[in-house]
């Protein structure tokens, strides 16, 4: 996959897990995991659809997506074209992976001791040598390029749509989370709404922040999407919450429609995700067992 302006967080070798600002040539680090935006209410709304029609509700299976802003070339990992002629094969040796007969860099043992997990497809063809015009391995769309297009962000992400169409594993987490390093580097909803834009993890994690050489600044992003400002406690923000529900009890009186008792009960499912440890806990790293943070970097 190729890299363009909203494409996701990029990877560096050379680099650890964290919040990491880095050049165009790395690779995403982070994941763009199966999980939609704090903004509830679409989200709850679909389900309760689903519920209403009899529709099934997704199995409880997750996504990580790492997107690949740049990178290696495909000649350089899991295409190295041994066969082909030396200007157009890759410069490194190869090496017989766990499906037989297929070969990847030798440079990348352990993937190739389980290749057979997963499916590499060498029948991709972009048309475009540029990044920006790939953008249809994103949104399906070639014109979706900020940059180059005012309109490109109109078209929404493959994360989206699975948040639109699949909806949480649970209604306590969002259904699609995205880690950035500029807006421009994240795909989001598009004409779908924001209510399908990623939940930024970024604000919700304590990790490492890393200058654009790699080296450790020594700082922590700050976790601050769960913490209340000072002077504000569960309890307070629990009244405001009450006299909300107060007010639009008064203008349900005179809606027409019911529209309002649905918006309400969204809101509060919102504000118990908010208030609630579930989605605080699973974006804490401090919990998570060691061997599991370093299986994944």
């Amino acid at each position: 996959m190729h890299s363009h302006d909203h494409a996701f967080t990029g990877l560096n070798p050379r680099q650890r897990e964290g919040l990491m600002h880095l050049d165009r040539r790395g690779m995403m680090k982070v994941s763009m995991a199966g999980l939609a935006g704090l903004s509830l209410p679409a989200l709850l709304a679909e389900r309760a659809h689903a519920a209403q029609t009899g529709r099934q509700m997704s199995s409880r299976k997750s996504v990580i997506l790492l997107w690949m802003c740049g990178g290696p070339s495909h000649i350089d990992t899991w295409d190295p074209k041994p066969e082909r002629p030396f200007n157009n094969r890759g410069p490194f040796g190869v090496i017989q992976t766990a499906q037989p007969g297929v070969f990847i860099c030798d440079l990348l043992p352990k993937q190739a001791a389980m290749l057979d997990k997963f499916t590499v497809m060498r029948s991709v063809n972009a048309h475009k040598s540029n990044h920006e015009p790939n953008m249809a391995f994103q949104t399906g769309h070639r014109d979706a390029a900020p940059r180059r297009n005012k309109d490109g962000r109109k078209y929404p992400a493959i994360g989206s749509f699975i948040s639109k169409h699949r909806g949480a594993n649970d209604p306590g987490m969002p259904a699609y989370v995205g880690f950035r390093k500029h807006p421009w580097h994240l795909a989001i909803g598009g004409w779908l709404g924001k209510q399908y834009d990623p939940f930024i993890a970024n604000e919700a994690s304590k990790l490492p922040v890393y200058d654009k050489a790699g080296n450790d600044t020594g700082r922590m992003s700050g976790a601050d999407l769960f913490q209340f400002p000072d002077g504000i406690s569960v309890g307070r923000v629990r009244n405001r919450q009450e006299l909300v529900n107060r007010f639009d009890r008064l203008r349900r009186d005179i809606d027409q429609r019911g529209s309002l008792e649905a918006v309400d009960s969204y809101r509060a499912k919102a504000v118990d995700m908010l208030l609630g440890r579930q989605a605080r806990d699973a974006f804490d790293l401090s919990r998570e067992d060691p061997a599991t943070v370093k299986k994944y970097g």
